[in-house]
Order: structure tokens, then sequence, then C-alpha cells
């Protein structure tokens, strides 16, 4: 939407309603519980529409806040946001400074009375390596999650500054420390899964990344892993992802999960009966399902989406949905 729309008088309360009502449609049908999101496509907004960098990051957190506002209205009991990688410590020291600055005021402000905090009851979770900050960000992120960790309505988790590989070593590390202390410990995923950052929070069920990049960049790998997450591809860049677009993504989750019981459209084993499964191998299995059921499986081309398996043989185990315009 242009700009020169959200100046007109009353917009941002026509918005909030519209958000309500929204939300209220959504909570009718199945919601995901934990959503992660990979805000990719600052800087390229920036460069297309030839805006000075850090006003392309400034909007991509008011993109966050309009997006995470919807969320919160639909239900969705827990977000987590992609803020910061380790890795974009190598950027321009400028550059990194400004964003440092960035995330700190944004964040207070989210986080201070009246705002999205104290208005949906969100406790504010910093999940990374505090080691690579300064201490006066340290002291900022403390202080917000010290001022939400008596809400217990949502949560917000801002991974920074974060990667998935340093949060495997960072649970790796402590279970060993844990394994010396109890020589009783059964090591196993479940128990690498509970010296995650994530410990404790509902599972991932959908997983997006903005911009039309295909790939995760390091980012929730361990907590994606299970078939049951549903991950979506966006080809807006995340100053243009619109709480719309949200929307459509969230419909198509619900329409999916009520319809095929599984948020990606998997429809194995709607479709298929267990003797059937026990008379065929799994590649003659998935080729028949491709053959004969394949314009069956879930599309909801109302919303503009599709979701789809890239081969025959992976036709019984689709786990990626792609965002079609």
């Amino acid at each position: 939407m242009s700009e020169w729309v959200s100046t007109f008088p009353g917009y941002s309360l026509l918005m909030s309603r519209i958000k309500k009502v929204i939300g209220s449609v959504s909570r009718t049908g199945p919601v995901p519980r934990h959503i992660g999101l990979i805000m990719d496509g600052n800087r390229r907004f920036a460069k297309n529409h030839q805006i000075e960098l850090k006003e392309g990051h400034n909007m991509g957190f008011d993109s966050m806040a309009a997006v995470l506002e919807l969320l919160y209205e639909s239900g969705v009991s827990c977000a987590t946001v992609y803020a910061f990688l380790i890795e974009n410590f190598k950027r321009l020291k400028t550059e990194v400074d400004w964003l440092m600055d960035l995330a700190k005021s944004k964040l207070m402000q989210i986080s201070q009375n009246g705002e999205l905090c104290d208005k949906y009851g969100i406790r504010v979770r910093i999940l990374g390596n505090f080691a690579f900050l300064p201490d006066d960000v340290n002291v900022v992120l403390k202080d917000i999650m010290h001022t939400t960790r008596k809400n217990t309505r949502a949560t917000l988790n801002v991974c920074f500054p974060y990667t998935s590989r340093d949060e495997m070593a960072h649970a790796i590390r402590t279970t060993a420390e844990d394994a010396n202390k109890d020589s009783g410990l059964d090591v196993d995923e479940h128990t690498l899964t509970d010296h995650m950052y994530t410990a404790g929070l509902p599972p991932l069920d959908l997983l997006i990344r903005t911009s039309g990049t295909y790939r995760l960049s390091d980012f929730l790998l361990w907590q994606c892993v299970p078939s049951l997450c549903a991950i979506v591809f966006s080809d807006r860049l995340w100053p243009e992802f619109t709480p719309w677009d949200m929307t459509k993504i969230l419909f198509m989750w619900s329409f999916n999960k009520y319809w095929y019981g599984h948020g990606n459209g998997q429809t194995m084993r709607r479709v298929v009966d267990e003797p059937l499964v026990r008379a065929m191998d799994r590649t003659d299995l998935a080729q028949s399902l491709w053959d004969s059921d394949a314009s069956a499986s879930p599309t909801a081309t109302s919303t503009g989406y599709k979701v789809y398996a890239s081969s025959p043989s992976d036709a019984s185990d689709i786990t990626a949905a792609s965002v079609v315009s």
C-alpha cells in the first residue's frame, strides 16, 4: 500500500480494527502455536528504493511490529524472529553500530507500557550469544527481559545475535556439563532439545522466509527438522511484507491443517490405508500418489499460494511450501 495512504486520519485505528477482525476469523480454525520469521530483504529494499541503508532496516522493524500484532491477535502464542546473525558482525562497523542502536530503541519501544508487549501480555526473550554484544546493549536487552518477565499470554523470541550452529554448540556444551554432574543422564535428541534456547516452548509449526531466497540461513535448523513444521518462502522483501501477506499464509496453514491434518499439506495418511502401504514399497507408493492423486493435493488457490512436491519421490513426504504469487 502506498505510504501516503497511511497518513490519512484514523488509518492506524482502522488497521487495528481490521487486524482484530482477521484475528477473530483465524481463531475459528487451527492456529499455529509457534511461528519463526526470517526477516530478509531490508538491504535490498533500501537499494531498490534508493534510500539510506538504515532506513531500510528501520522500515523492517516497523513491518515486524505490524506482523507480530496480527499474529498475536490471531492466537499465536509464540513468535521467534531472526533479528541479527552472528556473521553480521563482519559488516561495516557503522552499519553494525547503527543496528545495535536500532535494536535497543525499537525493543525498548515495544516493551513500554501501552505498546505491543503490554497490550498483548508478551514476554520478550533474547536468544543468542550475549558474549558478542557490547555491554550497553546487554544491559538494555536484559532490562527488557526483566520488564516483561511476568507476562504470560504470549512469547516473543528475538534471536540477537544468533546462529543455529552456535545454539547447537551451546546445547552440546551444557548437556556435557550436566552429564559430568549426573553420570546416569541419558543423552539423546530429547536431552539436546531440552538444552536449546527454545526449551520449554511449543514446537515450531511454521517457518517463513521473505525476499525470494530459498535457504534457512542457519536459523532454527534443529527446530524445523520435524515433518510437522511447514516452511513457506515469500518473494516479498521484508519491508514490503504486510499483515495481509501474513494473513494469506495463516489461512493456507489453517486450511491444510483442518482438511489434511498437516500444516504443509501432507496427505498420505488421508488417501492411503495401511494395507496398501504394506503392499507397496515407498517408491511405488510415491509414484502412485503423484500419478493418481497429485491433482487432489491442497493448493489453496484462493490465497495465491501453492503447496507442491519437487519430485514423485517426495510426494509422500512433503515438508515445504512455496509461496507463489
